[in-house]
């Protein structure tokens, strides 16, 4: 860095070609190289979230990944156009195949350039640090099917509108007993397959007996690491709690700015998983695991609108709208949240393949279950699709959306919410009266399997252009990879217990 700390002396890095560098910037930079150097890692792992939300990256020497803050490392492009078996969805070895795809022809290299400020201790791998990348082209241009980029540009979009969004996470998931400890037959090299076996477990409680104290002491030692995890990588945990179904919990977050909460999410289910599977434990995000008896596995969206002009929540309302009843939404919302709420129910159908993205989620959509099944919002109903929680002068009034499952890749899921919700901004949307029967037949249905999601979201023009259409046919292309399979399955469970049980 030059002397008054202005543009770089030396050789050009990556990191300022692709636009990253910044005083700020080379500061972290120092600081983390020092950290890593201090701290004795032999290790660092450098992370990317995919398309559907698992993390991947390279694992760096200390020395390579203090290199790679400012030149970055090669990633193979592909990663991007994987469906959730791991097969590339587009052919970009023949001629043409990559033709709606710029950047991405042969597999070639794209360059993933680590966030120092994200730098962290992994608690459960001793010796190694973490860090968080984007990727780029090599020619410093940005990609644009980077998700977490896909959600930084929406929220640019709503800075436009001098707006932040809010979000916490309630997580539901599932954790098991590994029976073979770490080494199950998932590692036996005879029964290796694409995907491959799911571990062999058994539960941590017996479910049907809904936050027993009895149940989470039983389940300590495994929700003790959740814990440990979460507290050691810096994440907002508030609460963990037993579910109704066997083997499952549910994590519950503060409130964070959007990108916040989608980094942490990301963060979190990568850390458990790894966390419980050295000490024998399975956690999988599946929306419904293999098993009878289950109970289906949502993630639940809170979400308000912050002006940045104080901070405060715009969703507040001093005092309910006069003339109005609980059943209108200006009862409690304020116009905006209200316009926010009517955003969301016109766009629920687009919005549900970024939300619920899995074959295996949309069984989750049932009645009298805890989970929507109609494009409705409710006061504090925990059977709507939107729970509106709250009431005038409540600085915590907010939106739940319930319509997630928790497999789902957060960077997508919150970018929907800002894009629907600016449509209803833009135009002033007025939701109809709360329902009161959030099962009722002759409501409009949320899409019920994954081809319908996906022409729902391709039909929905405000979420094509918040979006891209670029994006939207991507993101198209690799979940109709993952549909086609399902669908030729001769066995449609086998296939969910590998493909999902095993890898989310």
């Amino acid at each position: 860095m030059s002397a008054d700390g202005g543009t770089p002396t030396g050789p050009v890095s990556f990191a300022h070609r692709c636009g990253q560098w910044s005083a700020g910037r080379e500061v972290a930079a120092l600081e983390t190289a020092r950290r890593i150097h201090d701290s004795g890692v032999e290790l660092v792992r450098v992370g990317w979230c995919d398309t559907h939300g698992v993390l991947r990256g390279k694992t760096l020497t200390a020395r390579a990944a203090i290199r790679a803050l400012h030149e970055g490392v090669g990633l193979v492009s592909t990663l991007l156009l994987k469906d959730t078996s791991d097969r590339t969805a587009f052919k970009v070895f023949e001629p043409g195949g990559a033709d709606e795809l710029p950047g991405f022809a042969f597999a070639s290299n794209l360059i993933l350039l680590p966030d120092p400020a994200s730098f962290t201790l992994l608690p459960w791998a001793p010796g190694t640090g973490w860090l968080r990348g984007q990727p780029w082209f090599q020619d410093g241009a940005p990609v644009p099917y980077d998700t977490r980029r896909v959600l930084q540009l929406a929220l640019a979009r709503l800075a436009g509108e001098e707006l932040g969004l809010t979000c916490g996470l309630e997580v539901e998931f599932h954790i098991y007993r590994l029976k073979d400890g770490a080494h199950g037959p998932d590692l036996d090299p005879d029964l290796s397959a694409w995907p491959g076996l799911p571990p062999a477990v058994s539960l941590i409680h017996p479910g049907y007996n809904l936050l027993a104290e009895g149940w989470i002491d039983l389940a300590d030692e495994p929700l003790r690491i959740v814990q440990r995890t979460a507290q050691a990588l810096g994440l907002p945990l508030q609460s963990l709690e037993i579910e109704l179904g066997p083997s499952q919990v549910e994590a519950v977050f503060d409130a964070t700015d959007a990108l916040t909460a989608a980094d942490n999410m990301v963060l979190f289910r990568n850390g458990v998983r790894q966390a419980l599977r050295r000490a024998g434990y399975h956690a999988s995000f599946m929306c419904r695991p293999p098993f009878p008896g289950i109970m289906s596995s949502g993630w639940h969206l809170h979400q308000s609108v912050s002006r940045q002009a104080d901070g405060g929540n715009a969703f507040v309302r001093a005092a309910p709208a006069p003339g109005t009843t609980p059943a209108d939404a200006t009862h409690t919302l304020s116009d905006t949240g209200a316009a926010w709420l009517g955003g969301l129910l016109a766009h629920a159908r687009g919005m549900t393949v970024l939300c619920t993205p899995t074959a295996n989620g949309f069984g989750r959509f049932r009645p009298n279950a805890l989970a929507p099944q109609a494009v409705v919002w409710g006061r504090d109903n925990r059977g709507a699709m939107l729970r509106v929680v709250g009431g005038a002068g409540d600085g915590a009034t907010r939106i739940e959306n319930r319509i997630g499952e928790p497999a789902a890749n957060p960077y997508l899921y919150m970018a929907a919410q800002i894009h629907a919700g600016l449509d209803g901004l833009a135009r002033g949307l007025l939701p109809p009266p709360a329902t009161e029967a959030p099962y009722a037949l002759d409501a409009e249905r949320i899409p019920t399997n994954l081809p319908d999601a996906l022409a729902a979201l391709q039909a929905d023009g405000a979420l094509v252009d918040g979006l891209g259409a670029d994006v939207v046919r991507w993101f198209s292309r690799v979940k109709q990879s993952e549909h086609q399979r399902h669908a030729q399955a001769e066995d449609k469970a086998d296939f969910e217990r590998r493909e999902y049980f095993s890898r989310f």
